[in-house]
């Protein structure tokens, strides 16, 4: 009985941009064969084998693996298949027992179950002796079995190796066919990328790929019996003369010679049948003894070698065609959709007889015979502006990156304070309170933003920050006034912003003095009666401003600068490690080797975050102890509040890596945007320079920042005692914030490649 289908693959195609790098293709694998998908580099197995895993989807066409579709059905593919990518793409800092016990868990194995498998494959693989080994300091070899075990403890009824031989030597490709005819053996069909002609041998059956067109698929014993490789009249001989290339060189060009090729130190050659053994001997002028000869079979590099240079006539053949149509002749249709070999063209084979027979070449560059200091200067700085031109995100941020900062910071970053947040608690409200509060009003320092009648309502936009700068009238402000008596003004300023409260205290004595020479301070010596006195009878300004600095009387710019610091660092470090973390598993394969395995995307990505949210909440810890002890600043509000926003801001922050990682393909990419996250979160947020200062604009920018939310945060809690009421604001500001970068750092991270 036929085995049944578990690969069917149907007109498949991918594209990537302009490349077309499988064209459609279509085959069939049977269960319990080893298929062997053979093709140079570049041809399209790996793409084939990316499409089939479900991990790369295809332009065009479609294919089912053990009944699932590649596309509709993805994930049902990678619950039944193992996959052993062309580079190694373990972890190499875990141990042999690391690796496997971490492939198990993926697929679901736990416990008794685990631990039976995991000798399994250890025996199969013999890697007994080496389970706490790192991978990374395995061989080439050992390093394959590892993966072929990684690939099999889950007992995949399919398994897709991508050139596991690639890059071990001949003894471990040995071993390591060995272990695949017992796993064949054992009822699992193993599909199987090489260029190796020897490994195509041993495979029950192979498809030949070229410049992304599948050329022929079937078994090799029928594939060597094609018509095609060895034509009626024809014959292939295997010859041995004493100069192989010297004689490949002289067969090609010779009458009824069709094809000839080194193999090692023996020449195969596709002959007219009219030729003998001894003619080989004789048309290269040697003895017969010299140049033995002997009638072979078709190998399957012959197979190959020959069906794609007839692919590749073809194809020139209709290039010429679409280009000048007028001239061509119709061809016959071949047989069987193969055409015969062409006649081979004669390529230029220099031979030791006739590089000896030439002319002298140049002589080559002098090689300095001392170490120069200069020496490859020039080739290195053309290979790095090669390096730079070839990279458009360094291009981007060496370009247009500065002039967008520069513009934006220059016109942000005003350090001269001007309408500092202001509210007024007017227990007068005469025409004398009036005039102060127009006075303060009509200061360019000072924007009133409010007018309370409480007290409550006062402090509560004090502690909330929304108001900088506290104006308290008393109600007795205009009688003083009237009966010449010094009036008390009471100005509560936040000194939790150093620069923004000397800013106002200034102000507030200036402002002072100049509301008392309006009275007329000026003139009362030299009236019997002057304007005011004070409690002692001497003579006194009329207004006495009585600032108060409140949260940082002594406008310590660590008091200020440490509570801000330490949301910029909780940023900086998650979202750094965040997004190298993913990038790197990118770069080095691992993030492939996940995606092939049925691990879900949200379990992939709370795998990956939870660690660095733990480690983000316990660098907080520190940092925030550093700053009671260090720094001698303390925490004035509630601590269990500020660590839960603080887990709030943790979770944005491992958003924003997760973005980075999604828009970064290499390390270097990653850096690049974090870069350009980290300079406005610094400059912008209000961590050095006051956001009421900026430009509308900007201003209105500032609010798509989070730790815009988190500094304000940080600082109300510290320094002012505000509770959950105070900061409902920059709490709903960073929830939102919060929100939004998970949300399209999700449905931008998928589980496949690009």
């Amino acid at each position: 009985m036929t085995a049944p289908i578990v690969i069917d693959v149907n007109h498949l195609s991918r594209r990537f941009g302009s490349l077309l790098a499988v064209d459609d293709v279509s085959f069939q694998v049977q269960r319990g064969t080893i298929f062997g998908l053979l093709g140079p580099n570049g041809s399209g197995k790996s793409t084939i084998i990316r499409m089939l895993c479900g991990v790369l989807e295809p332009t065009s066409g479609g294919a089912t693996v053990l009944g699932h579709d590649v596309v509709s059905d993805a994930e049902g593919v990678k619950r039944r298949i193992g996959y052993m990518s062309q580079k190694f793409s373990l972890y190499s800092d875990l141990s042999v027992r690391e690796n496997l016990e971490f492939s198990g868990r993926i697929y679901g194995l736990e416990g008794d179950r685990l631990e039976e498998r995991k000798r399994a494959v250890l025996e199969l693989t013999a890697l007994g002796n080496r389970l706490d080994q790192l991978a990374g300091t395995l061989s080439g070899g050992w390093k394959q079995r590892l993966a072929l075990g990684c690939a099999l403890i889950h007992e995949p009824e399919l398994i897709f190796l991508d050139e596991p031989t690639a890059g071990i030597d001949p003894v471990a490709r040995r071993d390591l066919w060995d272990l695949l005819f017992e796993l064949a053996g054992r009822g699992v069909t193993l599909f199987v990328t090489t260029h190796y002609m020897d490994e195509a041998e041993r495979c029950s059956d192979v498809g030949y790929i070229s410049m992304s067109k599948l050329i022929v698929c079937g078994k090799p014993d029928e594939l060597k019996e094609l018509p095609e490789i060895t034509p009626p009249g024809t014959r292939r001989w295997e010859v041995e003369p004493p100069h192989p290339t010297e004689a490949l060189s002289r067969l090609r060009t010779m009458a009824g010679i069709r094809d000839a090729t080194l193999f090692g130190q023996t020449l195969h050659v596709l002959a007219a049948e009219s030729w003998t053994e001894g003619d080989f001997a004789r048309k290269l002028a040697l003895p017969a003894e010299e140049v033995p000869a002997r009638p072979i079979h078709p190998t399957l590099e012959d197979v190959f070698v020959t069906l794609s240079r007839a692919a590749e006539e073809r194809r020139q053949q209709a290039v010429r065609e679409a280009a000048n149509p007028a001239s061509t002749t119709p061809t016959p249709p071949p047989d069987n959709n193969l055409t015969p070999p062409p006649e081979p063209v004669t390529p230029t084979v220099v031979t030791p007889l006739q590089s000896a027979a030439a002319s002298t070449p140049p002589s080559p560059t002098p090689t300095p015979t001392r170490a120069e200091p200069l020496w490859g200067f020039w080739a290195i700085l053309l290979k790095e502006f090669s390096h730079i031109r070839r990279e458009p995100s360094t291009l981007f941020f060496m370009f247009v990156v500065p002039i967008v900062q520069t513009m934006i910071f220059g016109f942000a970053i005003d350090t001269q304070i001007e309408n500092i947040p202001t509210i007024v608690l007017d227990l007068d409200g005469r025409v004398h309170a009036r005039e102060l509060r127009e006075a303060f009003r009509n200061a360019r320092t000072f924007q009133i933003v409010d007018r309370v009648t409480d007290e409550e309502s006062f402090r509560r936009a004090m502690t909330s920050g929304r108001a900088r700068v506290g104006l308290v009238i008393p109600p007795d402000y205009s009688d003083r006034l009237l009966l010449g008596e010094q009036a008390q003004v009471q100005v509560l300023i936040d000194g939790s912003d150093s620069q923004v409260a000397t800013t106002a205290l200034n102000a507030t004595n200036l402002l002072g003095v100049k509301l008392s020479q309006r009275i007329g301070f000026a003139f009362g010596e030299t009236l019997q009666q002057v304007p005011s006195r004070n409690a002692e009878g001497r003579i006194a300004m009329p207004v006495e401003m009585r600032p108060r600095l409140l949260f940082n009387p002594n406008l310590e710019s660590s008091h200020f600068f440490v509570p801000g610091l330490v949301g910029i660092i909780l940023q900086l470090v998650t979202l750094f490690l965040t997004a190298f973390s993913i990038v790197r598993e990118r770069e080095q394969g691992t993030l492939e080797q996940l995606f092939v395995t049925p691990v879900g995307k949200a379990g992939l990505l709370l795998g990956k975050l939870i660690p660095y949210s733990l480690v983000g909440f316990l660098e907080t810890l520190i940092v925030l102890t550093v700053m009671v002890f260090l720094f001698g600043v303390p925490i004035r509000g509630s601590v269990p509040l500020l660590l839960a926003l603080s887990t709030l801001f943790l979770l944005c922050a491992l958003g924003l890596g997760m973005l980075v990682s999604t828009l970064a393909k290499t390390q270097l990419q990653a850096m690049q945007f974090a870069f350009l996250i980290m300079l406005p979160s610094v400059l912008l947020s209000g961590f050095m320079f006051p956001r009421a200062q900026m430009p509308f604009p900007i201003y209105v920018m500032t609010f798509a920042i989070p730790a815009t939310y988190f500094v304000e945060i940080l600082r109300g809690v510290v320094l002012r005692d505000a509770d959950v009421i105070d900061l409902l604001p920059q709490i709903a500001g960073l929830t939102l914030c919060a929100a939004v970068i998970f949300t399209l750092s999700v449905a931008r991270f998928r589980k496949q490649l690009a």
